[in-house]
């Protein structure tokens, strides 16, 4: 997909913003100005300042022009860590139906996978029958139980250009990123181990540790920061913790992705703890910014860490395959392999090398990350004017979902009655917690098309929200 027009002076001023350099109150330059400037028509300098605002960095005042907006961020509010640190091991029951129930296009907020807008159809499909033709019935026999050495290898060089050294050999492709997990866990604890997860915490993964039989301690995220480290020192303490499962970069449901310094503090503390980290790396594609960010993996010394991804989130959600490097945790990890199945489809992996090998998929990562970064400053900009005062809703740095909540004075049981009835699709907070601690929380996903009758819905989920205030 070719860039706007208008980005050539879009992402110079966003840039300006953000670093500090243009502040609030600071007017911007005349349209007629950044027309001459850099050559744009009229309407593309417009449609320019129109992201800009619905971004949330730029205002307009009638007839003085357009000026730097204040910074919403500055508000931030600190999450509580208040909930008790008891390790859980009680049956999380949940329906399905929260996380993969589908209505219309605009009124689906609750499903974090690549929506019809977002999926390469002809790029995935003809290059799915190129395969064929070129394979025939060798698709049709068992692959390796560990993966095809060509995609492995691909993976392996792919992540070595973000600062993650991976030995081919030691990673393992999987029927998609939740085996992977299952595996990782396998390969480390037995039932009634004690697991530490981030909180809150999406639902798949806390489903898999009621299935392993073990216990969680959920370890808070925070806005600013990432993790509550200082909490995972004091569970670390207190109890014998077997691993960390942890999603750094843009988690689920939050949106949240961890800075460096807190990435390393994590590894210090699996260090001195004598635990391994699970990082879940699926997001990491998906980023708003500049450049992808680093792994916790890349800056592990100690091969203590053992990540996962899959390509459901980037290319579609039918697409079953992941990977997962298990570094010196191999062994097992190829033995529980095997016992899920003997190997991942064929077609899969022909179908993701194909792609890997050529340049496709790259152009498909930056479409994809253009439109989810559209999509979901729009959904904010609604949700933040149509919320009720004292509602927040946490600006996502890449991946698919913006965690929303509501004052304490909000009725929610009336909230999501009205949701239903609507169709109108959230998940809510309780959703990705044992704790009950997320009650007035709710993840909206941006990964539909967002239509005029997606906005109408979502301001009228605000305007619900503002009478049902006790």
């Amino acid at each position: 997909m070719k860039p706007f027009k208008y980005e050539v002076f879009t992402a110079i001023i966003e840039k300006q913003i953000r670093s500090g350099v243009l502040q609030e109150k600071d007017r911007l330059p005349s349209v007629r100005e950044i027309k001459e400037k850099y050559q744009l028509s009229t309407s593309s300098v417009q449609s320019g300042f129109e992201y800009l605002m619905i971004s949330g960095l730029v205002k307009s005042i009638p007839r003085s022009g357009y000026f730097v907006a204040a910074v919403q961020e500055a508000n931030i509010p600190e999450m509580s860590t208040q909930f008790p640190m008891v390790a859980r091991d009680q049956v999380f029951m949940k329906n399905m139906m929260l996380t993969s129930k589908r209505t219309s296009e605009s009124s689906s907020f609750n499903t974090a996978v690549p929506g019809d807008l977002l999926i390469p159809q002809k790029l995935i499909l003809r290059t799915m029958q190129e395969v064929i033709r070129e394979k025939g019935a060798s698709l049709l026999r068992y692959y390796p139980s560990n993966g095809l050495e060509a995609v492995r290898k691909h993976i392996a060089k792919q992540m070595g250009m973000y600062g993650s050294i991976m030995n081919p050999e030691e990673i393992i492709i999987t029927d998609g990123a939740l085996q992977a997990l299952t595996i990782a866990l396998q390969s480390v604890t037995q039932a009634g181990d004690t697991i530490a997860v981030d909180s809150p915490c999406v639902f798949s993964v806390l489903e898999v540790l009621v299935h392993l039989e073990l216990k969680v301690i959920e370890v808070p995220v925070h806005y600013r920061s990432g993790f509550d480290t200082e909490y995972l020192k004091t569970a670390c303490r207190e109890n014998d913790i077997k691993a960390l499962i942890i999603t750094p970069n843009f988690h689920n449901p939050t949106g949240i992705m961890m800075n460096s310094e807190t990435k390393k503090e994590i590894l210090d503390i699996a260090e001195t703890g004598q635990f391994c980290i699970i990082e879940n790396d699926i997001y990491s594609d998906l980023y708003f910014e500049e450049q992808r960010p680093r792994s916790i993996q890349s800056f592990d010394q100690k091969g203590i860490v053992m990540s996962y991804s899959s390509f459901s989130k980037t290319l579609a959600p039918g697409i079953r395959l992941g990977w997962l490097y298990a570094g010196k945790f191999y062994a097992k990890s190829e033995r529980a392999r095997f016992t899920l199945g003997r190997s991942v489809s064929p077609i899969y992996q022909e179908l993701v090398l194909k792609l890997l090998r050529g340049n496709g998929y790259e152009r498909h990562l930056r479409t994809i990350r253009q439109k989810l970064n559209q999509q979901a400053m729009m959904v904010l900009d609604v949700v933040r004017n149509s919320f009720p005062e004292g509602s927040y809703f946490h600006r996502p740095q890449g991946g698919y979902s913006i965690w929303g909540q509501l004052p304490e004075r909000t009725d929610m049981e009336k909230f999501y009655e009205y949701c239903e009835n609507h169709q109108i699709l959230f998940t809510p907070g309780d959703t990705f917690s044992f704790t009950g601690r997320y009650r007035y929380h709710f993840r909206i996903v941006f990964s539909e098309r967002i239509t005029s009758e997606s906005i109408m819905l979502l301001e009228n989920a605000g305007k619900k929200a503002k009478e049902l205030q006790l």
